[in-house]
C-alpha cells in the first residue's frame, strides 16, 4: 500500500490575518495554522484567569447554570466513545468547588513540596452531589460545553459567558455552527479523532499540546467503524500502539505535527484532520465550529475524510427509507382498555410473571392507576408491549439465564428469529415503537419502569432487536427535544433505573443500533458500489 506524503509543517503566525486573507490562503488550504497571544485582549483572558480570581469570577456570574460534565471511565483520557464515558448534569457551581479545592491542593503542594491534606481547603465548600467526583479531578471535564449553539439555542447551556469572547476577525462573515467551553481541572488527554466542522481552538487559560494527523493517515490511525457511535475516533492507541493488531500503526508518528499551545493562542484544526489534545492542571479553551465549502475544498489529502462523509450521509439516507414505512403513516390507535392483568412480584426471579387474560371490570388495568396521564394510544402501546413480551419471553428462565451468563449477548434469537436481520414487517417491537407518537411512548417507558421494571428488562435485552433499537433511540432523541433538561434527566434516570444492569441495558441498546447501522451500511455498499458483504433488506 503505498504511503502518502508528509504534509508541510503547522504553520505559525504571530498576528492574525484579515478574513479575507484567512479565508484564501489557510482556510482554503485545509492545513492547520497556529496564530499566536491573539486572544489576549478578550475579557475572559483577564476574568478567567484561575491564578487570579478567575475560579470566583466564573462561580458568581455562571455557578447557577447546569453543564454536562464528562465523567471519565478511563482515568485522565476521555475517548468519545460512550461505552467510555458518561455526561453528568451539574450546576458549574459545583465544578469549580473541585476547581478551587484542586488549585489550593496543587498550589500548597508547590509550597511544601509534599503531598497536601485531602481533606477540603478552607472556604471551599462542596456540592454533595459532586461528593463522589472530588477526589477523582483527573475523571471529570467539562467538555464541548455550549456557549453558543445555532442550531439549538436552548442547549446553551453558558450563554452568560458569551460577553466574555469575541468572535476573532478571521470568522467575519463565517456562519458559525456552536461555540463552546473545554475547562478540565487536573491533566487530561481527549483520544484521537476528526471533527466534521472547521475548528479555532482558542486557549484562555493553561496550556495544550495538540498532535495533528492529516485526514490521508486515516489508515494508520485505523478509525473506528463508520458504522459504530464513535466513528470519528481512532481505535489504536497512540502512545502505546498494539502492533500486532493494529500493524499500519507504527507509520502513524511520521505524519504527525505537534504544536503547543499557551494561553491566548489560537490554533485552527481542518475538518477531517484528526487530532490528540494534552492540557494541562487547570486549561480553558474555548473554540469556534463552522461548516466548511466541501465541494470547493475537494483536495487530494482530504478525499479519505469525505469518503467517510460520504458513506455516512448514505448510510442516514438508507436508515431513513428503511424506517420510513414504520412512521410515516402512524395514526393513533383508537382508544382500548388493556383486557389482562399483569402480575408483578418483584425481589425473587424464582416467581413466574404472567399475563392473565380477563375481560372483567375488576381486572382492568385503568389509566388513572397506572400512575401517569396515559392517552389512549399509550394505553394500546402499553398493553401490546407487556402482552408481547410475555407471549414471546419467558421471563422465568431468561432472568435466571441473565444472572447465571451475565457476559452473554442479549441480542439472542426469540422462537427461532434471526435477530441480525432487518424485516421491518415482522418485527413486532419496532412497529409499535414506531407508529406511538414520543410523549405517548415516554409515558408507555415511564409507566413499565415503575409497574413492570422485570418485563421492561426483558423486552430490552432479549426482544430489542437492532431496528427496534435504532427506532427506541431516534425516540429519545424526539422526546429529547420535546423536553427541558430536568424533566430529560429525570427520564433518563427511572428507566435506567429499572434495570439491574444500568450498563448492559445501554450496552444492549448501543450494540443494538450499531447493528442496524451496519445493516444499512451493507445495503449502501450493495446500492451503490455492487459489494455484497451480509444479507440486508
Amino acid at each position: 500500500m503505498g504511503e502518502p506524503e508528509t504534509p508541510t509543517c503547522v504553520r505559525r503566525y504571530e498576528v492574525l490575518p484579515s478574513a479575507a486573507e484567512f479565508a484564501s490562503a489557510i482556510e482554503s488550504s485545509n492545513f492547520p495554522a497556529a496564530f499566536s497571544g491573539c486572544v489576549k485582549d478578550w475579557i475572559a483572558f483577564t476574568k478567567w484567569n484561575p491564578q487570579d480570581g478567575g475560579l470566583d469570577y466564573l462561580q458568581e456570574k455562571a455557578g447557577s447554570c447546569i453543564v454536562e460534565t464528562m465523567l471519565s471511565r478511563t482515568d485522565s483520557v476521555f475517548y468519545g466513545d460512550l461505552r467510555s464515558h458518561e455526561r453528568v448534569p451539574l450546576p458549574f457551581s459545583s465544578f469549580i468547588d473541585i476547581c478551587k479545592k484542586y488549585l489550593q491542593k496543587v498550589n500548597a503542594s508547590l509550597q511544601s513540596d509534599c503531598n497536601s491534606d485531602r481533606g477540603t481547603p478552607e472556604g471551599v465548600c462542596i456540592n454533595e452531589e459532586f461528593l463522589a467526583y472530588e477526589d477523582a479531578p483527573q475523571r471529570i471535564y467539562s467538555a464541548q460545553v455550549p456557549i453558543l449553539n445555532m442550531e439549538k439555542s436552548e442547549q446553551s447551556q453558558l450563554d452568560i459567558l458569551k460577553e466574555d469572547i469575541e468572535t476573532p476577525a478571521i470568522l467575519s462573515g463565517k456562519s458559525l455552527a456552536s461555540v463552546n467551553l473545554w475547562m478540565n481541572i487536573a491533566e487530561a488527554r481527549s483520544s484521537t479523532h476528526y471533527d466534521p466542522h472547521h475548528n479555532l481552538l482558542c486557549i484562555v487559560s493553561g496550556r495544550k499540546k495538540v498532535v495533528l494527523w492529516p485526514p490521508c493517515a486515516s489508515p494508520f490511525l485505523y478509525p473506528m467503524s463508520i458504522y459504530g457511535e464513535a466513528s470519528n475516533h481512532c481505535s489504536v492507541s497512540v502512545e502505546n500502539p498494539d502492533f500486532s493488531a493494529y500493524p499500519r500503526s507504527k507509520h502513524l508518528m511520521t505524519y504527525s505535527q505537534k504544536v503547543i499551545l499557551n494561553a491566548g493562542d489560537v490554533l485552527f484544526i481542518p475538518e477531517g484532520w484528526f487530532h490528540q489534545v494534552d492540557s494541562d492542571n487547570l486549561t480553558m479553551a474555548v473554540n469556534f465550529w463552522w461548516q466548511s465549502d466541501l465541494v470547493s475544498s475537494m483536495l487530494e489529502h482530504m478525499d479519505s475524510y469525505y469518503l467517510r462523509r460520504t458513506l455516512r450521509r448514505l448510510i442516514d439516507k438508507e436508515t431513513n427509507l428503511i424506517l420510513r414505512e414504520l412512521t410515516s403513516d402512524a395514526e393513533d390507535s383508537p382508544k382500548c382498555a388493556i383486557e389482562a392483568t399483569i402480575e408483578v412480584r418483584e425481589g425473587n426471579s424464582d416467581e413466574v410473571h404472567k399475563v392473565v387474560g380477563d375481560s372483567s371490570e375488576e381486572n382492568h388495568v385503568e389509566e388513572k392507576s397506572l400512575g401517569y396521564d396515559l392517552e389512549p394510544v399509550a394505553v394500546q402501546a402499553l398493553h401490546e408491549l407487556v402482552s408481547l413480551v410475555h407471549e414471546q419471553v419467558n421471563l422465568n428462565g431468561r432472568i435466571k439465564e441473565m444472572q447465571s451468563n451475565p457476559g452473554k449477548s442479549s441480542l439472542i434469537s426469540v422462537q427461532g428469529g434471526d435477530k441480525s436481520i432487518l424485516n421491518v414487517e415482522d418485527d413486532r417491537v419496532a412497529l409499535i415503537l414506531g407508529k406511538t407518537k414520543p410523549h405517548a411512548l415516554r409515558s408507555v417507558l415511564l409507566t413499565m419502569a415503575e409497574r413492570f421494571p422485570r418485563t421492561l428488562e426483558a423486552l430490552v435485552l432479549y426482544l430489542l432487536s437492532p431496528l427496534a433499537a435504532e427506532v427506541l433511540t431516534q425516540k429519545f432523541d424526539q422526546m429529547d427535544h420535546e423536553t427541558s433538561n430536568e424533566d430529560r434527566t429525570k427520564f433518563y434516570q427511572k428507566f435506567y433505573g429499572a434495570f439491574d444492569d444500568q450498563f448492559a441495558a445501554m450496552e444492549t441498546i448501543l450494540r443494538g443500533k450499531e447493528s442496524f447501522a451496519e445493516q444499512a451500511y451493507n445495503n449502501v455498499l450493495c446500492k451503490y458500489l455492487g459489494l455484497n458483504l451480509g444479507s440486508g433488506l
